[in-house]
């Protein structure tokens, strides 16, 4: 069984920042990443933890000693890299509510790199005032629990919101863009295969809401380069295209 997975400097990498995971000697977990470590886990001096910065370093450490139920030490034994190719950019329209983090943890089990909160025309939820900063959080706490849980040593960062044009705009940054639209004449795999995907370094993924993305959305973003695809004959919810089409993305690249 693989060794249980933890977050270093939670709170650096829930407000968006990058964790400085030590790449030697000793290091101390604490906060609530050490609660559940020595509380919940009952990760205990002499066993084996890793601890990962969320952007691809991971850490073997060898716990040295905890203190009181909230905090451990340990011992830097080795340290490991991530790099990924292509990455992945899912711009998901955000979700009823119910179904809003169940999407970034989908979409963090499939392997996306990127998670941008996409404001589009029909979508119920809308992040307004406040509702931003909460929404964000959520998100990246969503993340981060799935990530520990498929033992991932990259979390996805959580951006966000954007409307359909800040979303064109960004496409420019982007080998290959897909817009994920039920009307759509081709198969995710026919893009696939007719696109040059083994030279392509960062591919985006877009997901309308439950209505779907409206005609002009589509056209905005066809003009920006994005290609229409549909994942096959039935129509997914919002909250679980993604990991559909991560899937087949994954199958079609070297990322599996």
């Amino acid at each position: 069984m693989s060794l249980p997975l933890f977050i270093y400097d939670l709170e650096t990498l829930l407000a968006g920042g990058t964790p400085e995971l030590p790449e030697s000697g000793e290091v101390r977990l604490s906060g609530p990443e050490g609660r559940h470590a020595v509380s919940v886990k009952r990760i205990a001096q002499g066993e084996r933890i890793l601890l990962s910065d969320g952007y691809g370093s991971l850490a073997t450490v060898l716990v040295t000693g905890t203190s009181g139920k909230d905090a451990l030490s340990g011992q830097v034994e080795e340290i490991t890299r991530t790099q990924i190719s292509p990455t992945v950019t899912v711009f998901q329209a955000l979700p009823k509510a119910e179904r809003s983090e169940l999407a970034v943890d989908l979409l963090t089990q499939g392997g996306a790199d990127e998670i941008v909160a996409f404001e589009a025309e029909r979508c119920v939820a809308k992040w307004v005032g406040s509702k931003r900063d909460k929404g964000l959080t959520k998100w990246r706490q969503a993340a981060i629990a799935a990530a520990k849980q498929s033992r991932r040593a990259t979390v996805p960062q959580v951006t966000g919101p954007m409307n359909t044009a800040q979303v064109a705009a960004a496409l420019t940054t982007f080998d290959l863009a897909l817009i994920l639209h039920e009307e759509a004449a081709d198969p995710i795999r026919a893009a696939l295969s007719t696109a040059d995907v083994g030279k392509a370094a960062r591919i985006a993924v877009i997901i309308g809401p439950e209505g779907g993305l409206s005609a002009q959305e589509v056209a905005v973003l066809q003009e920006a380069g994005a290609t229409a695809i549909k994942l096959g004959p039935e129509v997914l919810r919002t909250a679980t295209a993604g990991l559909a089409a991560l899937a087949v993305i994954g199958s079609a690249t070297a990322r599996w």
